[in-house]
């Protein structure tokens, strides 16, 4: 099933030798953000509730206010804004979140897939060349 955004546009990735597929990035988000978007940003990179990470900002900002405001204000500053349409599809945004917090079980869940489809292709394989398969094509080829 293909979600994709009709407006979508993959990014061009050869402009930068530093460059990835990967589009999981650290953003900001103004858009569900209350002052720059900074904590709905880590949130959404992390894939905790925004809640969590205001309260951890508030926390900071009580017991170290200057450290934390100038981090916030430094990643306001330095964070690109989070494109409207990052990913193509819900799909796709789901694997390069486990690609970027969870590698080792992408990479599993990939082995999986691909032995999956060594085996099916074995049987198709084998049942192709068979003699089954010939005396099946016979049987087909009379009845036409």
């Amino acid at each position: 099933m293909n979600r994709a955004h009709p407006n979508y546009t993959r990014p061009n990735y050869e402009q930068s030798p530093f460059a990835s597929l990967n589009p999981h990035r650290l953003y900001r988000d103004p858009e569900r953000g209350k002052i720059f978007g900074v904590c709905a940003g880590i949130a959404d990179y992390f894939g905790v509730e925004v809640f969590l990470v205001r309260l951890a900002a508030v926390m900071g900002a009580v017991f170290f206010t200057m450290p934390v405001v100038a981090a916030y204000l430094l990643a306001a500053l330095v964070l690109k804004v989070k494109p409207p349409h990052v990913y193509a599809s819900r799909e796709e945004e789901e694997f390069w979140r486990t690609v970027a917090t969870k590698p080792d079980r992408t990479l599993a869940g990939l082995r999986h897939r691909f032995r999956d489809l060594e085996k099916r292709l074995r049987g198709m394989e084998t049942y192709v060349s068979s003699k089954e398969f010939e005396l099946n094509r016979a049987i087909n080829d009379l009845d036409r």
